[in-house]
């Protein structure tokens, strides 16, 4: 068993640890929309999308430098990490915007859909990309 976890260490932390980022995302994003901003509203529907992201980014490269892919916790990877996961917002903010914005599909249900693309694209962008020395 310990063989077995030792040879997909990267991917069980990692989604041990997106899990728990994609948590932290959606609490945020569903307080701000069910409190403060209204989530038919294309502007506040994009503001309580980024607020979401800046957490869970936060979160995402302590845990991933630390505990996933063992980082160097240097400005160019921190520069890299937030690169890559711009890139995977604007993904997210067209999604959502298509998806809620345009068809009118439920926000909730939605933005779920959006973060399994989401955590799909951040592993491999992070793997190729920040942590590939590491």
């Amino acid at each position: 068993m310990k063989e077995l976890f030792n040879k997909y260490r990267d991917i069980i932390m990692y989604l041990i640890f997106g899990v728990l980022t994609t948590v932290i995302s959606l609490i945020v994003f569903y307080v701000l929309t069910k409190t403060i901003l209204n989530a038919n509203d294309k502007i506040e529907l994009q503001i309580a999308n980024i607020i979401s992201w800046i957490a869970g980014v936060t979160f995402a490269y302590i845990t991933n430098s630390k505990y996933v892919f063992n980082g160097k916790r240097t400005f160019n990877e921190v520069i890299k990490f937030v690169s890559s996961r711009l890139s995977t917002l604007f993904l997210d903010m067209f999604i959502m915007y298509l998806f809620v914005t345009i068809l009118k599909y439920n926000p909730d249900i939605m933005k779920l859909i959006s973060q399994v693309l989401v955590i799909v694209s951040n592993y491999i962008l992070s793997k190729l990309f920040v942590f590939k020395n590491a």
